[in-house]
């Protein structure tokens, strides 16, 4: 079966917002203004659970197979992560300081400021990352600050295949069912769950609408439609909460309450939208990192925590915008850089484990 280019595209187009939404709100936080800190999140992670669910089957095999594998990349990448964050450590020991590595990690603010470092590996932090509790990796906070994405796409998945599977005739009532929890939840906020509830809740929905439009077109005269209904949600949303819920997009997205939810019905409409009509024939940059989506998430989750380096000493020498757009080119390019060595990583991660399997195989 061909490969469909949009979906690449797409992909890569979101993984590139991604990278601009920890751009700026990461190191970002010391000189973007808060205005287009908000703005960034319009294209968000919810666009990744919608493609899945526009590229996902009721093959349960090969779904949970397909899980596997990522987990398995995922354990690597954070074995890697782990011994790269404990040897820069025990350089930065033996070699400088503990006020120098203290003075180190202050550059990530006062929030991430350690008082103690072990001179032993902390193996229960990487047990930890396999199980998905995402402890911060000290020399890289923003990588584990990004992965709660992973465990609930691994979460909604399971639950989007088995819907899949056995009740394929009754998906618009499973995505009823998430929308009207989602509304619950919000009209009552004290019975909001804690934990991936939430979540779950309403990216199921983003996931099961995903693969009901799978293979088909919006008509053309729904679309004004949509996007009338996404600018009377906003209007809405403004009159109800008041001009500040502008700034507190971010607060509404952990887990997703009904302004952030608003927030991303622009990207979700301009998705679905443009889906089996938008044509990609041709390979290009962006469709190589929807290939490579996963590594580049893994990847600008290290670049985006090296940019403070750069962040720091520049904030106060020139304009925001200049500056951001700067941060913002390089942080692409070390997560383009990075990604590449992650894929060998993975690779040798792979092959360490084929030669395991082999010699403790029963002949």
């Amino acid at each position: 079966m061909k490969r469909d280019l949009y979906i690449d595209f797409a992909k890569g187009l979101a993984t590139l917002s991604i990278i601009f939404i920890h751009t700026a709100f990461w190191s970002g936080q010391f000189y973007i203004p808060a205005e287009v800190r908000v703005f960034s999140l319009v294209f968000d992670v919810a666009l990744f659970y919608a493609l899945s669910g526009i590229t996902s089957g009721s093959n349960i095999e090969k779904t949970l197979y397909r899980l596997l594998k990522l987990q398995i990349t995922y354990m690597i990448f954070v074995t890697f992560l782990f011994f790269l964050d404990y040897f820069f450590k025990i350089f930065g020991l033996n070699f400088f300081s503990l006020e120098w590595l203290q003075e180190f990690y202050s550059t990530f603010g006062s929030k991430y400021t350690i008082n103690d470092i072990s001179t032993a590996p902390e193996w229960e932090n990487l047990g930890n990352w396999y199980l998905h509790q995402y402890t911060n990796a000290d020399t890289f906070p923003v990588v584990m600050g990004s992965f709660w994405y992973l465990k609930v796409y691994f979460i909604l998945t399971v639950f989007g295949v088995l819907i899949l599977r056995f009740f394929p005739k009754h998906i618009n009532w499973f995505i009823g069912l998430c929308v009207v929890l989602t509304l619950l939840f919000n009209i009552f906020p004290e019975m909001y769950p804690s934990g991936q509830v939430g979540y779950v809740a309403f990216y199921l929905a983003v996931f099961l609408t995903g693969n009901r439009i799978k293979g088909k077109k919006i008509p053309g005269k729904m679309i004004p439609v949509l996007y009338t209904c996404v600018a009377v949600a906003l209007i809405w949303m403004f009159w109800y909460y008041g001009s500040e819920i502008f700034y507190k997009i971010n607060r509404n997205k952990f887990p997703p309450k009904i302004p952030y939810i608003i927030w991303t019905m622009f990207s979700l409409v301009t998705l679905f939208a443009l889906y089996n009509r938008l044509k990609i024939s041709k390979e290009s940059f962006v469709t190589y990192i929807g290939k490579n989506a996963i590594f580049f998430y893994f990847a600008q989750g290290i670049s985006s925590s090296l940019v403070y380096f750069l962040v720091v000493p520049l904030k106060e020498k020139m304009p925001w915008l200049i500056l951001m757009i700067i941060i913002y080119i390089i942080n692409i390019i070390l997560a383009f850089g990075i990604s590449a060595v992650l894929k060998k990583v993975d690779l040798l991660g792979w092959n360490i484990l084929e030669i395991i399997r082999k010699k403790t195989a029963i002949e």
